[in-house]
């Protein structure tokens, strides 16, 4: 199933409710979904509520906004960091746009989660940046009250201001996970300087020395604050890095592969397939 392209089983068991930004959508997801104008205000494209059962089965090569799951039921496994993680009730991830995700069930377990899908117009700071847990501890009933009472505002019809109000408190949730007031200086220091030269071969160890902390406790603070090792959120700077250079400009694979970091091209391929889910030249193509 997982090949070059998008792919989608929802299983015969699966159920859902969805409110969009797109009026007329004929896609099974969103086939129902009553129209909400005030999403689009937040660039948000669909938000809904999945009770979903295997063989349900997402995958997304290259997706053009931040993608929200909160679990509220069960557990299930995400693709996210280049590898399948178990997400389960009182967790959420937080899934940057145009990098390879994929969600699936596990046979004879409901997964029942709440959803917010974004979709950012080139060249807007996206709700997933870089500063962004990937995933982290939520508790998702807040969220998940906040989408049943918009897409009741739009069954009902009622007050269309009621709905405006209930699609921001959508968009607040979510940027309450996405930007952390809490999160730490030194790590901010950490990924600036990263930034600023992700050529060079970075080692743990001065990670650990730029952020003023032990290896052990930097560690421990970005599972903490971002949901990845740092040597992950490395990789994570340096595949979006890849992806824009590959985007915007004509250089050969190779140059872009060493002004990230990597001295092996082939090395720079396959870690940029496992991430993005294709390979550089096939992006570029």
């Amino acid at each position: 199933m997982f090949r070059g392209e998008d792919a989608r089983v929802y299983g015969r068991k699966s159920t859902w409710f969805a409110v969009s930004s797109v009026e007329d959508d004929t896609r099974v997801l969103l086939r129902k979904a009553p129209f909400c104008h005030w999403l689009s205000l937040h660039k948000i494209k669909h938000v809904g509520v999945m009770s979903a059962f295997y063989p349900y089965e997402v995958k997304r090569i290259d997706p053009s906004g931040t993608y929200m799951m909160s679990v509220l039921e069960g557990y299930g496994e995400v693709l996210m960091d280049g590898g399948w993680q178990t997400l389960g009730a009182g967790e959420a991830c937080l899934l940057a746009p145009h990098m390879f995700n994929a969600f699936r069930c596990v046979e004879g377990v409901q997964w029942r989660f709440v959803w917010v899908r974004y979709d950012e117009e080139k060249g807007m700071k996206p709700i997933a940046d870089a500063s962004a847990p990937v995933r982290g501890v939520l508790d998702g009933r807040s969220l998940e009250c906040a989408v049943m009472g918009l897409r009741h505002e739009m069954e009902s019809g009622k007050s269309d201001e009621l709905a405006g109000l209930w699609a921001k408190l959508i968009h607040c949730h979510v940027l309450g996970f996405a930007r952390p007031v809490d999160l730490d200086p030194r790590l901010w220091r950490v990924w600036q300087n990263v930034g600023a030269n992700l050529g060079r071969a970075w080692s743990l160890a001065e990670l650990a020395e730029i952020g003023i902390m032990s290896e052990e406790h930097l560690r421990r603070l970005c599972k903490k604050q971002l949901g990845r090792s740092p040597m992950q959120h490395l990789i994570y700077l340096r595949m979006l890095a890849a992806r824009e250079l590959l985007l915007s400009c004509n250089d050969k694979v190779e140059v872009i592969a060493s002004k990230v970091g990597y001295a092996n091209a082939f090395t720079f391929s396959n870690t940029f397939k496992k991430w993005l889910g294709v390979r550089p030249t096939t992006l570029r193509d």
